[in-house]
């Protein structure tokens, strides 16, 4: 049984002598997972994902999908991926039917794929419009449904939303989600919308000027970052709220008219409330700072 659909092993990549756009990236996407693959613009994001397909030349480094390596396996590699990298790719002097209907002879797949592809983009009935004549949400549907004409084992999706009014993302998402759960697709995700990504994928990889920042489980991720997760009073009165935080031999901190604490026990927050309220302090609220994929991704990278 293979354990990872694809691995990565010191991909390395340059543009010029001095710009390292990739720096040993070793990365491990579990078979039959949703992988969230993040970064800021100029990470190297869509340079690894151009790699993975072939789409640039490999400099050093190694790629293996499905247990294959993919320099000396990419016809066959590439007939069980589908994928969307940058802007859709379509003809648009055709229509959706014709689009889809020149890679089914590529693909060798079934007549009536088309159709079903079509159906479950949100795309049954476009009849003679030309694809030129599309919205850009309507060209990103079709572009997925080319990805999903012969029923790829790995999807590799580079913005995939992008277009999408809000109830198209969600369509998406559901529809991703199926895919994965009921064929047990393999997809491979690059997105900007880092609350949707969180709604969405199983795994996660950030990747930074080039360097792979983290890899795992979303949980996993959210576990590590817990460590860094503040504390948060609002009382009425700050000053004497840090003065006994402080003689109990605690960090406290001030933000925006709020004591700051490094993350505590739960046991050791129902103490310290008491202790406030013993000591005449009104309590508003107690929470901890933000532990979501956007405030986590923004820590990772900020150096």
């Amino acid at each position: 049984m293979i354990t990872y659909a694809l691995e990565t092993s010191c991909l390395t990549h340059r543009f010029s002598k001095n710009e390292i756009v990739l720096d040993t990236i070793n990365l491990q996407v579990p078979h039959a997972s949703i992988f969230g693959f993040l970064g800021p613009n100029g990470a190297g994001k869509t340079t690894t994902l151009r790699l993975l397909l072939g789409l640039l030349k490999k400099q050093a480094g190694s790629i293996t999908i499905f247990g294959k390596e993919f320099a000396q396996h990419r016809v066959s590699v590439l007939q069980h991926t589908g994928s969307l990298i940058e802007s859709p790719s379509l003809y648009g002097h055709l229509t959706a039917v014709e689009n889809l209907s020149l890679l089914q002879k590529v693909y060798q797949c079934k007549t009536e794929r088309i159709a079903e592809v079509l159906k479950l983009v949100g795309l049954p009935d476009t009849g003679n419009k030309k694809a030129s004549q599309f919205s850009l949400g309507m060209k990103q549907r079709l572009s997925i449904a080319v990805a999903l004409l012969h029923d790829p084992p790995l999807l590799i999706l580079d913005e995939p939303t992008n277009g999408l009014d809000p109830n198209g993302i969600i369509e998406m998402r559901e529809l991703l989600q199926k895919l994965n759960r009921e064929n047990g697709t393999t997809i491979i995700i690059s997105s900007h919308l880092l609350a949707e990504i969180e709604r969405l994928v199983s795994h996660i990889g950030i990747i930074n000027k080039g360097k792979l920042m983290f890899q795992g489980t979303l949980a996993e991720l959210k576990q590590k970052q817990d460590q860094g997760v503040s504390i948060i009073f609002e009382t009425n009165e700050t000053e004497k709220t840090i003065r006994i935080l402080t003689d109990k031999g605690l960090l406290p901190l001030i933000n925006n008219g709020q004591v700051l604490l490094p993350a505590v026990s739960k046991e050791t927050i129902a103490e310290l409330n008491r202790l406030l309220v013993d000591n005449g302090v009104d309590i508003y609220g107690i929470h901890k700072s933000s532990n979501d994929l956007e405030t986590i991704f923004m820590d990772l990278i900020k150096n």
